[in-house]
């Protein structure tokens, strides 16, 4: 594998994700950030957080596919949420479960969470993008 997840000691350890990714690989895959929408190009839970973060990570997971790649390849998650407040970390930590139950992995690479005023549509609520290192 070309990503080692670590927590290093003297930082804090955080469920969500881990603080560093050591990626020895030689060939980057740049995800595009993805919304919540579907194949069909409609947006995927209207007004529904939890819903449009796992329509998300879904089409991460598929875009990365794609590339020949997969979450265990992925070195750094970058997340844009818009009007965000700490309260609606529950909201975001179950829209993740969910894909990653129905994506079978555990997505933990380092992630930068960034609050935003808003996304290109005004039901967007997410919007997910991705790094990964292949050999």
């Amino acid at each position: 594998m070309t990503i080692t997840l670590v927590n290093p000691d003297g930082l804090p350890k955080v469920d969500l994700y881990r603080q560093v990714s050591v990626a020895t690989g030689s060939r980057l895959v740049f995800v595009a950030g993805q919304v919540a929408w579907g194949a069909d190009g409609a947006t995927v839970g209207v007004g529904d957080l939890t819903a449009q973060v796992e329509q998300c990570y879904l089409n991460v997971g598929t875009a990365l596919a794609g590339a020949g790649a997969s979450f265990g390849d992925v070195a750094k998650l970058t997340v844009y949420l818009v009007d965000w407040t700490p309260d609606k970390m529950p909201l975001v930590e179950a829209g993740i479960a969910r894909a990653a139950a129905k994506l079978g992995v555990t997505p933990v690479p380092p992630l930068t969470g960034i609050g935003v005023a808003a996304l290109a549509a005004p039901d967007l609520l997410v919007e997910v993008e991705a790094t990964a290192v292949l050999d």
